[in-house]
């Protein structure tokens, strides 16, 4: 055998240990990333990542406590694989007054809730209870008591749901009067009571002082109602009607309906 044959099978056997060798690396390569990422799960899944503390941001209804009840997030659950954002968010949005819910993980063990509550706005009275409802006429809850809120009366309701927008016989009372209180609220001014009686409202600044006109009348007129209410106020005056003309014009009479 020539020493170009001997060299030549060397080489040749060389490379073949090399290409055996090159084989097994790539199974050590695997199992290497499969231990490191076994030691990456068991690390998440340990104590160091359980809730220790979960915060609530812009709740004004529910307490804290009440948020973190209605979210089912627990301290001491696993902040990676036990809290689930998404299907917290959702059972906190099954409450009426959850207007939007977002819930954040921070690492090492937080959990941030920040919620949009939807607020109280007024209460229409029907068959002697109180139907809640928002600025959006979306129902809250249904209460025995009068709420410290401005009470609509005189209104035929057809559906009063929970979570869902209220509806009234005649829509336009409804939608009239939340846009009467949404213009009060610009300008700074309170209704105590608002009653329907035909296409006439009545709405009361005192138990025993109110104007009344059209529901377009009222509301094209409310600064000037305003003014006159607080004249009567420095005067002394806390009963009687400020009558709003068909031309805007206001009329005061000291003698009320009884």
């Amino acid at each position: 055998m020539s020493e170009y044959e001997e060299s030549s099978g060397y080489k040749s056997k060389s490379k073949r240990k090399k290409k055996k060798r090159r084989k097994k690396r790539p199974f050590l390569t695997l199992f290497i990333i499969a231990l490191v990422i076994a030691g990456a799960v068991l690390l998440l899944k340990s104590a160091l990542f359980n809730v220790t503390a979960i915060h609530v941001e812009g709740n004004q209804y529910y307490t804290p406590s009440q948020v973190i009840e209605l979210s089912g997030i627990r301290t001491g659950q696993n902040l990676i694989f036990g809290v689930k954002s998404r299907a917290a968010a959702k059972k906190l949005l099954e409450s009426p007054y959850v207007k939007t819910a977002k819930v954040e993980k921070v690492p090492f063990g937080t959990v941030i809730i920040k919620l949009e509550e939807r607020v109280e706005y007024a209460a229409v009275e029907s068959q002697g209870r109180y139907v809640i409802i928002d600025e959006d006429g979306t129902v809250l809850r249904i209460a025995d008591e009068e709420p410290k809120i401005t009470v609509l009366e005189g209104i035929a309701l057809s559906s009063a749901e929970e979570g869902k927008p209220l509806k009234a016989e005649q829509s336009y009372m409804l939608t009239g009067t939340l846009k009467i209180l949404e213009e009060t609220g610009k300008i700074d001014m309170y209704f105590k009571k608002i009653y329907f009686s035909s296409a006439v409202v009545k709405a009361y600044i005192y138990d025993q002082y109110y104007c009344e006109g059209t529901p377009d009348g009222i509301l094209a007129n409310l600064s000037s109602i305003k003014l006159l209410a607080e004249e009567h106020y420095r005067q002394g005056i806390n009963k009687g009607v400020i009558k709003v003309g068909t031309g805007g014009e206001l009329f005061f009479d000291p003698r009320i309906d009884q």
